[in-house]
């Protein structure tokens, strides 16, 4: 446990949910935790008992489950949750299917999910924003800031001109699709400040920007948890990137306003984040992750009044750790992000220089 991780608590210890098992964190609100085969290697997902009005069914409801957030769609993925099908239901359907954000790991089984549990009495439906809805639909049927000539062309202009790595992101074209090859043909749209009744308690949604097009958390006021996704991680920062879909957007900026629209939670409130464990302290981890932004800008910043920097010449600032392609696209990203925070602050001005590529420095 690492200096910062040691101001959070960690109601649950280091106990985790076995592969194909629950562990109840909160009065109907069960953690299932899923590999991934990535350097971040697990995903939590929550499985919520839940109940839908039926007037043909006993006592007027069909009683059952909402699941939140699904897994990348994998062989490996499916055989885990028929294993919580079998064991951790109850005997009880799924009901609904809730997904925070569009990214692979969040989204990438709704379709098989919608569709397994779909009967001719009930449709099992997707609930999303509308933004991150559309924004997948778009990434399974082409490339969306993950790779194909697009990102490849963008990452150039920020100046990652290595050959290899250009052909190697080119050849990404089918790198959504891959892990998110279908999503459901309907939705139910998530909107910021809406309340969705699961399980006879009300979850209010919190949209967040910076980190997916429209990410929703979820706060139950009743039991005082939050269900935070990628917008409040207790362990690692999260991915806060500009990708060619979207060139000139100020992720960063958007990113810090959003984790603040949670300070006005309690601060004992439970948060239950997609990676790492359940734990309490959420102000904290907030200025946490306050302090570490304004520690990476204020590098960015130092590096680019010695000389014009390319989002290329930053990355072994942000990052001096080896990296390998996959977290380099991230981190690219994530610089290019650091870099417009900066540029659309006033501190830094932006020139395309006659090899195309984008350098900032300061005015």
């Amino acid at each position: 446990m690492n200096l910062l991780e040691q101001q959070l608590h960690y109601p649950f210890g280091d106990t985790l949910p076995a592969s194909g098992a629950t562990m109840e964190v909160a009065p109907g609100v069960k953690w299932i935790r899923m590999e991934l085969p990535f350097a971040l290697n697990h995903i939590n997902l929550w499985l919520l008992r839940d109940e839908i009005d039926d007037p043909d069914a006993p006592g007027g409801k069909i009683q059952g489950w909402t699941i939140i957030d699904c897994c990348i769609s994998r062989e490996e993925s499916k055989a885990q949750w028929e294993a919580i099908f079998a064991t951790q239901l109850e005997g009880m359907p799924v009901l609904r299917v809730i997904v925070t954000h569009m990214h692979p790991d969040h989204i990438g089984l709704a379709y098989w999910l919608c569709e397994r549990w779909t009967t001719a009495k009930h449709v099992c439906r997707l609930w999303i924003s509308a933004t991150d809805y559309h924004s997948a639909r778009i990434g399974s049927q082409s490339t969306t800031g993950f790779g194909g000539e697009s990102a490849a062309r963008f990452f150039a202009s920020h100046g990652l001109v290595d050959p290899e790595s250009i052909e190697k992101i080119r050849g990404r074209a089918s790198y959504y699709p891959g892990m998110v090859p279908a999503v459901p043909a309907s939705y139910v749209r998530l909107m910021d400040g809406k309340t969705v009744r699961i399980g006879g308690r009300d979850w209010r949604c919190i949209s967040g920007y910076g980190h997916a097009p429209e990410h929703i958390a979820l706060h139950c006021e009743e039991l005082d948890t939050l269900i935070s996704g990628d917008m409040v991680l207790p362990r690692i920062s999260t991915n806060v990137s500009v990708y060619d879909m979207e060139p000139e957007s100020n992720a960063l900026t958007l990113f810090l306003e959003s984790i603040d629209r949670f300070l006005p939670l309690d601060k004992e409130t439970l948060v239950l984040p997609s990676h790492g464990k359940p734990f309490r302290g959420l102000h904290t981890r907030i200025g946490q992750l306050h302090d570490h932004h304004r520690d990476r800008l204020a590098e960015v910043m130092d590096a680019c009044t010695v000389k014009p920097c390319s989002a290329a010449d930053i990355l072994p600032v942000m990052f001096p750790r080896k990296l390998d392609l996959h977290q380099t696209t991230f981190a690219m990203g994530e610089a290019v992000a650091h870099l417009h925070a900066l540029w659309f602050g006033g501190r830094f001005q932006r020139t395309l220089d006659a090899d195309g590529i984008y350098r900032f420095s300061t005015r």
